[in-house]
């Protein structure tokens, strides 16, 4: 491991769950009635991957197997998150991903496919996207109609950037856009 490598790990905590509020609770009725009314997100981070942080030096979009991907687990996770979806019968009209496969990946093992969209890309030690991303997604969520509901599969520092909340893997919340205005939390969503 480099030593920028080693830097970044040390500082995680110092910017993530610290200056974050965390999302941990499961869904409620509450919440599922919601995302039957429309109008909102489900924002979830990706599921549980291989040990780690960000991706190997060198990584690249286009090849799975040079990132950081989903483990075992992780995949049962992203199956289980689709089976209480289904089970609940809520039907997302959009199923919205990162490039990055552990994203693309959970999306496709929940939900059975996932859009790739760079405004969900991570942007882990570039500050510079983080702005315009975060308010690409802003706008996009405020833009759903009621009676419709998107899942949007994407990384801890964007969950953070949009809603000052941190997820762990496989967790998120649902989100409402309001025109003008941050994302609204309307609940946490993590099953156990």
């Amino acid at each position: 491991m480099q030593r920028r490598d080693l830097l970044r790990l040390a500082a995680v905590p110092l910017c993530g769950p610290l200056l974050a509020r965390p999302v941990s609770a499961a869904p409620d009725n509450a919440l599922v009635e919601r995302l039957r009314a429309g109008g909102v997100v489900l924002l979830l981070r990706h599921s549980t991957t291989d040990p780690g942080v960000g991706d190997p030096p060198g990584f690249r979009l286009d090849d799975c197997s040079t990132q950081r991907n989903l483990s075992e687990p992780g995949r049962q996770l992203a199956q289980r998150i689709g089976a209480w979806v289904r089970a609940r019968k809520l039907v997302p009209a959009r199923v919205r991903s990162s490039a990055w496969c552990r994203c693309v990946d959970t999306g496709r093992l929940a939900f059975g496919h996932a859009e790739p969209w760079s405004a969900l890309n991570s942007f882990f030690g570039e500050d510079a996207a983080r702005e315009r991303q975060t308010a690409a997604l802003a706008t996009a969520a405020a833009a759903i109609p009621a009676g419709q509901f998107e899942v949007w599969v994407t990384h801890q520092v964007n969950i953070t950037a949009l809603t000052g909340q941190y997820a762990d893997m496989g967790a998120g919340c649902v989100i409402e856009g309001r025109a003008g205005a941050p994302v609204r939390v309307l609940g946490p969503f993590a099953l156990s």
